[in-house]
């Protein structure tokens, strides 16, 4: 895969000019950005149309969760901006899933996936809302729902790459956020992991956030991670 789209930055910022700023360091070095709720909140869709005119793929991180008319007709709005991926709760069932799928067949390129676990969440805190499984059992739970429903792919953490693989199949999409440069800190992540072993374990897509955009120089950030991808490649 295109390594410009296999690594996907996520602009977790509070308004459009710092993301901006990251964005014109980064230049032709990164295709995909994930624009989340906080981004988009401040910033508005018209800078996601600006993303996508600049000819730049958009992961669009709403973690729709509401009744399924709801879902489609976020989805298509999601479409109609242009965006590559936009995703819906696993938890909402396969009728919210089955929703955003349909509402995706007039949107050619849009790829509906599915969140499964959050990569903060522990098996601790699934037994506090009332799941007694593991997070990975969790997440493999619903990726056979999602897939029934007729998802794309599925959102998960590093920790579940593999066995996610075995299930879904290789041409189902795998984007993995939590994942981290060996040495850095995990941040709020309970479950993460490097790009290179997300991607050896069969990830498609691994999302890269603060350790690149709150870097001193992000560039060279960026290429860091692209070197632990293909640690025996100089990166350029």
């Amino acid at each position: 895969m295109d390594p410009t789209r296999q690594i996907i930055i996520a602009l977790d910022h509070a308004n459009r000019q710092d993301a901006q700023a990251v964005i014109d360091r980064l230049g032709d070095a990164c295709r995909f950005y994930k624009v989340g709720l906080e981004l988009l909140t401040a910033a508005g869709p018209e800078f996601v149309r600006h993303l996508v005119a600049q000819g730049k793929e958009v992961f669009l991180d709403l973690k729709l969760f509401e009744i399924p008319n709801s879902v489609a007709g976020a989805v298509r709005a999601a479409g109609e901006l242009g965006v590559s991926m936009v995703t819906v709760h696993g938890m909402g069932g396969t009728g919210i899933m089955s929703a955003a799928v349909d509402a995706a067949r007039d949107c050619p390129g849009l790829r509906v996936l599915a969140l499964t676990v959050v990569t903060s969440m522990t098996d601790a805190d699934l037994a506090d809302i009332g799941v007694p499984d593991t997070a990975e059992a969790q997440v493999l739970r619903l990726a056979r729902l999602a897939e029934r429903a007729g998802c794309h792919g599925v959102i998960a953490s590093p920790r579940e790459v593999a066995p996610l693989r075995a299930l879904l199949g290789s041409d189902a999409v795998i984007v993995t956020p939590g994942v981290t440069l060996p040495g850095a800190s995990p941040a709020e992540h309970a479950r993460p992991g490097t790009p290179l072993a997300a991607v050896t374990d069969g990830a498609s897509h691994v999302v890269v956030g603060r350790s690149i955009t709150r870097a001193p120089d992000p560039l060279s950030a960026l290429r860091r991670v692209r070197a632990d991808l293909s640690p025996t490649t100089t990166p350029r």
